[in-house]
């Protein structure tokens, strides 16, 4: 993953995925400083954290967050992006806090949907998975990992 930002978030990313909950959504943008004047002036959502990386957006009490393009290079997602001027649904991640990834993915190949990446313990402290429904939108059940 390619990070462009110099410094430190304002707070770790495992204390930041650990505090989740309910259903997350993560959209990728070509640019996070592109791509916050629609969501500050549009939405009038609350900026909660930016930097070139990564945005986090609360309105009321929804909070959602914008990855750069970038941030994903090395993610099994990253070849699906649609090119330039094409529409970003692909781009996609559903979150489902709370939803045991193993679990989610046993049931998913039992009726046949496809799994684009397996379960697996990530550094921002969760584990989860990469699931597509029947109409293409990639779902990603996660919990948090448990502190040793």
């Amino acid at each position: 993953m390619t990070k462009l930002r110099t410094g430190d978030p304002w707070m770790p990313a495992p204390q930041y995925g650990a505090s989740l909950t309910g259903l997350g959504v993560n959209l990728l943008v070509r640019s996070i400083e592109q791509a916050l004047p629609f969501q500050r002036h549009v939405l009038t959502a609350e900026v909660v954290y930016s930097d070139p990386d990564i945005a986090v957006l609360r309105y009321g009490e929804a909070e959602w967050m914008l990855h750069a393009d970038h941030t994903y290079d090395g993610h099994p997602l990253h070849a699906r992006l649609p090119g330039d001027g094409e529409a970003r649904g692909g781009g996609t991640e559903l979150r489902l806090h709370g939803r045991d990834p193993d679990e989610a993915v046993a049931a998913a190949r039992r009726a046949g949907f496809e799994v684009l990446a397996e379960p697996a313990d990530k550094p921002h402290g969760l584990r989860e998975a990469h699931i597509y429904d029947a109409d293409g939108y990639l779902w990603v059940p996660d919990v948090p990992l448990q502190a040793s």
